[in-house]
């Protein structure tokens, strides 16, 4: 019995140690990522898919919206994009500002691409845009920032986002066709909230309390199993 009950109290000693590992580790409330001004941005979101995440602020009086947008490429040479669509929350359409990496401790590259149908072929965009950069991030993540000039009143925008595969001689090459790439897309609300097919609000004092509650209940449940297993 007594190697029994050691296994049983690894098992309870590992439960433990994820509940006090806080699951906001992966919310974008956790990444210092500040504006051209050096300012926090007012609003952050997990992304739904692509484990991507996106800081805004929208500025009403000048019509304007700061973005940071956090990603991962698929591989080590790969690309990561946001993009707003004018006319549909679809790839072909968009108007995108794609970031790779450019070597050893030199910053990202980062472009422009006016998206007509599959083709990523770089070119103007249909609106005006300033503080365009890409900073590489701890982990291999890429934050592409930049802020564009939306509709005035305009109450929201179309967002697609999207991570792909490898970068040869400048050439970007296509995207995964898997669920998550073929989803990323949502409607972004300028007020803080994604519509339908995005994910939640995240302010950078709530971000991730979902999640944490949910691990917390689960490895609770395991808990107390496990010491009713001790007891009987």
């Amino acid at each position: 019995m007594a190697p029994h009950s050691s296994l049983l109290f690894i098992l309870a000693v590992a439960c433990f140690s994820s509940l006090i590992s806080p699951a906001t580790s992966q919310t974008c409330s956790t990444q210092n990522v500040l504006s051209a001004e050096k300012t926090p941005f007012q609003t952050c979101l997990d992304l739904p898919e692509l484990e991507s995440y996106l800081h805004y602020t929208y500025n009403a009086t000048n019509s304007s919206l700061s973005v940071a947008f956090v990603a991962t490429p698929s591989r080590s040479d790969g690309w990561i994009a946001w993009a707003i669509n004018p006319a549909a929350t679809t790839m072909s359409g968009s108007q995108a500002f794609l970031a790779y990496g450019s070597g050893p401790g030199a910053p990202p590259v980062v472009k422009t691409y006016n998206i007509s149908g599959y083709n990523l072929t770089e070119g103007r965009l249909a609106f005006d845009f300033w503080n365009l950069r890409a900073e590489s991030l701890h982990g291999g993540r890429i934050a592409i920032f930049a802020t564009v000039k939306v509709p005035a009143g305009a109450g929201s925008v179309n967002q697609v986002w999207q991570v792909g595969g490898n970068v040869t001689n400048g050439r970007v090459g296509v995207h995964p066709f898997s669920p998550p790439n073929l989803n990323s897309r949502a409607v972004l609300n300028l007020t803080g909230t994604t519509g339908a097919g995005g994910g939640g609000s995240k302010t950078p004092g709530n971000a991730g309390w979902m999640t944490t509650n949910v691990n917390f209940g689960v490895n609770l449940g395991v808990l107390v199993l496990l010491g009713t297993i001790f007891i009987f």
